[in-house]
């Protein structure tokens, strides 16, 4: 059986920073990182990025030696993601500190609002009603954080905890100074609009988790294979047939039943900044299933049917 040598070099100054000899054939990419880590303790495996080339995409770890395209003397080039956290821990993060900073805004505790309020409760029972809907659904992202989600990457940034917990920190104490406030005024069309608003929030609410669970039922545990998800028997995965990410539609559609609920300007506002953000995901994720996929469903649109 033959034997590769590997070298390692750094993909900006091309500088030579590790030479492996008798690596074996079917080794990994995830091995080989391994392997330059025991040379290099600083740079543990999830902060490397081994690619072909230097300006290239980064090899995946299940990538094997023999399969890629390089001579016995295959060489590699380095980059430094930085700092790694795991995907868990930020989700954790960015998740409880909107359930705990909206309820500090519920109950009024003091430095918020005027001396006169302070752990006094709101009049209306639409405040009380909403911070039940805010309350359920990050208890709904936390437990699907330890119990339900794969991560295909174990890892991201260290940074992004601080940009992700500023964006869900940040929105959580805007849109509930409002809604809490003595002076808050309830929806115009009362009730009814209560309702309605309830209705759409908690049915998007059952429909984002029912395609956490059918998302989740495509991977095994521990793997990184990929499938093309198809509606399942439950009812709410069959929006699956007309768009590639309903776990973006559904969130979207349970922050426009918290915004009809609230008729607050700041959710209104929130919304649209995730809707932005949400489309952005979905069209990179339905771009990568149709390049993934060639009998990828052509009928789907990424996040809302027939429209985007």
């Amino acid at each position: 059986m033959k034997h590769y040598e590997v070298e390692i070099l750094d993909a900006k100054t091309k500088d030579k920073l590790c030479f492996l000899d008798k690596v074996e054939p079917n080794a990994t990419i995830g091995e080989i990182k391994s392997m330059f880590h025991k040379s290099h303790p600083q740079w543990y495996p999830a902060r490397q990025s081994i690619r072909l080339d230097p300006k290239g995409k980064s090899l995946k770890d299940e990538d094997v030696l023999q399969h890629l395209p390089v001579g016995t003397t295959a060489t590699f080039y380095f980059r430094d993601l930085g700092a790694q956290i795991s995907w868990v821990t930020v989700f954790l993060t960015e998740y409880a500190g909107p359930l705990l900073i909206y309820l500090m805004f519920y109950f009024r505790v003091p430095f918020i609002y005027a001396p006169k309020y302070d752990f006094t409760t709101s009049k209306h029972w639409v405040v009380h009603l909403a911070c039940m809907c805010h309350s359920f659904h990050y208890v709904k992202r936390l437990l699907e954080t330890l119990f339900v989600h794969r991560f295909s990457h174990g890892t991201m940034p260290l940074r992004n905890i601080f940009k992700n917990c500023t964006y869900y920190w940040g929105f959580a104490a805007w849109m509930a100074y409002y809604i809490n406030h003595p002076l808050y005024t309830p929806p115009t069309y009362g009730e009814q609009q209560i309702r309605l608003a309830l209705t759409v929030f908690l049915f998007c609410q059952i429909g984002n988790f029912s395609i956490h669970i059918a998302l989740r039922n495509l991977r095994p545990p521990g793997s990184k294979t990929r499938k093309i998800p198809y509606p399942t028997k439950n009812p709410f995965t069959w929006i699956f047939l007309l768009v590639s990410c309903p776990n973006y539609t559904y969130e979207l559609g349970s922050w426009l039943g918290f915004t009809l609920m609230t008729q607050c300007l700041p959710v209104a506002f929130f919304t649209l900044v995730g809707f932005i953000q949400m489309t952005v995901w979905a069209k990179g994720k339905h771009r990568s299933y149709l390049k993934e996929f060639r009998d990828y469903p052509t009928l789907r649109s990424p996040i809302l049917p027939f429209i985007l």
